[in-house]
């Protein structure tokens, strides 16, 4: 590396130095370390050159941290990650306008892209998060949570309301006709869940009846061979399965979310009662990964706080999966956090 050679007159000195490895200097502004000799070719004045030098070399090493810490806090795009196998050209034409709608928000000084990348699992979002491939995602409360709290790898920011809805919630549901007319009639019987997966059609019902001293018991299939006491349960996997399994009374209940009730057709949602319901939860939820510049998550939230009241916003919004609008998370982060934390946590996963 090239050095610097500075001459004064014959009386001063002559200050030479260079950037082999000598005497180590290490500048705490920039991103590497950089070593440096610095010698004196006369034995007049040496403490008046001293300073000098390492001003200069103060000054050069300045300039370029300046320039690093700068470059390193503009942001030059915004992602958005997608957990999705399939179809993703796709879902990457649903989601475009609405990426490059929070760009142009964004930017100010220089200009920001909106961008989307893809992950196939859950797992795999949250490396992109943790190693700052993606900024930010949107999903549903249980992937929420296993991004977030599992994995470590997101912090909520704000509620999305998804085809109209803010919130949504679990029903408990058995035939009119049948024997079961309250829950405590479930023990000793087979109860239907929807999905293993589902928030509404597993986990808030199975957190309602655990709290009310159900005990819960899982089977392969569906026989009669359940303990007084107990409910026996198995899983659908589809809401028409499940609907189906109700209505013919080869189980005593089932659940699915209150949005699934409402699609119903006329004859089977007068054939069915509601047992109870459950508590809400939102219907989805945006987060940003951990270390996002506090300054771009900001500006990200005004953003999103602001798009359903623009032409172009609401555009968006409408393509990116009937999205209505965003708000603030109903009682603060730590409310919903500790909201998913309840229905979710499992020490299997810790």
């Amino acid at each position: 590396m090239p050095g610097y050679l500075l001459r004064a007159s014959r009386k001063a000195c002559v200050v030479c130095f260079f950037l082999p490895r000598s005497l180590g200097l290490y500048n705490t502004y920039a991103t590497g370390a950089v070593c440096c000799d610095i010698m004196f070719v006369t034995k007049h004045a040496r403490r008046l050159v001293f300073v000098p030098a390492i001003f200069l070399f103060n000054v050069i090493l300045g300039s370029r941290a300046v320039g690093q810490t700068r470059a390193g806090v503009e942001a030059k795009t915004i992602t958005l990650g997608i957990v999705a196998e399939t179809n993703q050209k796709e879902i990457e034409e649903r989601f475009r306008d609405f990426v490059r709608y929070l760009g142009r928000k964004l930017s100010s000084t220089s200009k920001i892209e909106g961008k989307i990348v893809f992950a196939p699992t859950q797992s795999r979002l949250a490396n992109l998060l943790l190693e700052r491939k993606a900024d930010f995602y949107m999903e549903s409360p249980h992937p929420t949570y296993m991004i977030n709290s599992v994995y470590g790898a997101g912090k909520l920011l704000l509620r999305r309301w998804k085809g109209g809805m803010a919130d949504y919630h679990a029903s408990i549901f058995t035939t009119r006709n049948g024997e079961t007319k309250r829950l405590e009639d479930l023990k000793g019987k087979i109860f239907a869940f929807e999905d293993p997966e589902s928030t509404s059609g597993y986990f808030l019902p199975r957190l309602f009846l655990t709290k009310r001293g159900f005990k819960l018991l899982p089977k392969t299939q569906i026989g009669p061979n359940v303990p007084r006491g107990e409910v026996g349960y198995i899983f659908a996997y589809s809401q028409d399965k499940l609907v189906d399994l109700v209505l013919t009374k080869q189980v005593a209940a089932g659940a699915f979310s209150n949005d699934d009730y409402t699609t119903l057709d006329d004859s089977k949602r007068s054939d069915i009662t509601i047992l109870a319901e459950t508590a809400s939860l939102p219907r989805h939820l945006v987060s940003v990964r951990k270390n996002l510049a506090p300054v771009l998550a900001k500006g990200l939230e005004k953003a999103l706080l602001s798009m359903h009241q623009d032409l172009e916003g609401r555009s968006a919004l409408q393509k990116a999966d009937r999205t209505t609008k965003f708000d603030a998370l109903p009682g603060g982060e730590l409310a919903i956090s500790q909201r998913l934390l309840d229905v979710y946590y499992s020490p299997q996963q810790k």
